[in-house]
C-alpha cells in the first residue's frame, strides 16, 4: 500500500510499504478515506518532535482520521465489513490504575496513532485498529465530519472538565480547529458570553459566524483591556488553545478571582511562565486538557443531532499526492487556512 512518510525536516515522500493485516481477534482493517492536518503533525513536519516524542525517520504522521471497515478479527462485533466509521487515534490496556479510574487517555500503555515510538499515523492506504478504536457513523454523520469528530472531541473534553456552561461567561484565546472546536460545544451548552482571541483575522470571522459574542485581534488591540472593560466581575474560565506564552498572561488577568484557565494549547516551549502573583491572589485554577478522554462518542452525537456544524472549520482539500502543500499551507497559516483535509 502507499504512505505518505516523513523523511526529514520539512520533507515527505509517498512510499510502497507493506499493507498491515488483522493479527488480534479484535482486529479492525480500515481502508482509509479522510485525513485531517493537526498542529501535533505539522510540529512533527516542521521540527521532528514535540517535547520528549522525537521522530525516527522514516515514519507516517497523522492521528484525525475516518475510513471504511474491510475486514475484522473473529471476536469483533461493533463494526462489519463495509461501515464508514470515525477512528479514536488512542488504544489503552483497561487494566492499570489510570484505565481503571476513568483515565484511558493517560493509560500506563497507551498507543497513539502517528506518535513516535507508539504506533504509524493514519496518512496510509489501510491501517489496523482495535475494536475499541472504531466509531459507527451511521447515516446523519459524513466521513469528512468522522475525521472531524477527533479534534472536536478534544473540545468537547475540555468543556466537560471546565465548569457547567449554561449562563457562564468564557474566553477562547486562539481559534484555530481546536479554538472552533472548543467554541461550538460552549455554544450549545448555553454560555453566555464568549470572547475570542486569534492573530488572524479570518479566524476571528468564522468565530463570528460560529456565534463568538466578541472577537480581538492581540496584534491590533489590547485585548485584555477590551474584555476586562467588558467584563467587569471578568470571566469564569479561558481556554488556552494557541500555545503562545502571551495568551497565558491574557488569560490570567481576563480570569475572575477563583477562575479556571484550561491549557488546550500546545507550546512551542519546553517551559511557560506564570504571573504566580497575580494567579496565587485570584487563588486561579490550572488544568491541562490531555487529548480526550472517553468523549468521541459524544462528539459524533452532536455532529448527528446537529447541536452546530462542524464543517465550519474546514476550509481545504488535498488528494493523497498532495500532502505535503497541505502541511506547508497549515503550517504557514497560509489562504485562509483552518483545518485542511487529505482526501486519501
Amino acid at each position: 500500500m502507499k504512505a505518505m512518510r516523513l523523511t526529514g525536516i520539512r520533507e515527505m515522500e509517498m512510499l510502497e510499504v507493506p499493507k498491515p493485516t488483522i493479527t488480534s481477534d479484535k482486529d479492525v482493517l480500515i481502508k482509509m478515506t479522510d485525513v485531517g492536518v493537526c498542529g501535533s503533525d505539522v510540529h512533527y513536519y516542521t521540527r521532528g518532535k514535540i517535547g520528549s516524542q522525537v521522530v525516527k525517520y522514516p515514519y507516517t504522521v497523522g492521528h484525525e482520521g475516518s475510513g471504511i471497515v474491510e475486514a475484522i478479527g473473529s471476536a469483533v462485533t461493533r463494526v462489519k465489513p463495509g461501515d464508514a466509521i470515525a477512528v479514536e487515534p488512542a488504544t489503552c490496556c483497561h487494566k492499570c490504575d489510570q484505565c481503571l479510574n476513568g483515565r484511558e487517555h493517560t493509560c500506563r500503555n497507551l498507543t497513539f496513532l502517528g506518535c513516535p515510538g507508539q504506533v504509524e499515523g493514519c496518512l496510509s492506504e489501510y491501517i489496523v485498529m482495535k475494536e475499541q478504536s472504531c466509531f459507527p457513523l451511521g447515516d446523519k454523520i459524513t466521513l469528512e465530519e468522522g475525521a472531524l469528530s477527533e479534534p472536536l472531541s478534544i473540545g468537547v473534553y475540555a468543556v466537560k472538565m471546565s465548569i457547567p456552561m449554561k449562563d457562564a461567561k468564557i474566553g477562547i484565546l486562539g481559534c484555530g480547529p481546536i479554538g472552533l472546536s472548543v467554541l461550538l460545544p460552549v455554544i450549545a451548552q448555553g454560555a453566555e458570553r464568549v470572547y475570542v482571541t486569534d492573530k488572524l483575522d479570518y479566524r476571528l470571522e468564522l468565530a463570528e459566524k460560529a456565534g463568538a459574542t466578541w472577537t480581538g485581534n492581540p496584534m491590533k488591540e489590547n485585548v485584555e483591556q477590551a474584555v476586562t472593560e467588558q467584563e467587569l466581575g471578568l470571566l469564569d474560565v479561558v481556554f488556552e488553545c494557541c500555545g503562545q506564552v502571551e495568551a497565558v498572561t491574557n488569560a490570567l488577568a481576563m480570569l475572575k478571582p477563583g477562575g479556571k484557565l484550561m491549557m488546550i494549547g500546545i507550546p512551542e516551549t519546553d517551559t511557560l511562565e506564570f504571573d504566580m502573583d497575580n494567579m496565587r491572589r485570584k487563588e486561579i485554577c490550572v488544568q491541562n486538557v490531555r487529548r480526550q478522554n472517553q468523549c468521541v462518542q459524544a462528539a459524533l452525537d452532536m455532529i448527528a443531532n446537529k447541536d452546530f456544524d462542524v464543517n465550519i472549520m474546514t476550509t481545504h482539500y488535498f488528494n493523497f499526492a498532495n500532502t505535503k502543500e497541505a502541511f506547508d499551507l497549515v503550517d504557514k497559516y497560509d489562504n485562509g487556512v483552518v483545518k485542511a483535509i487529505i482526501k486519501v
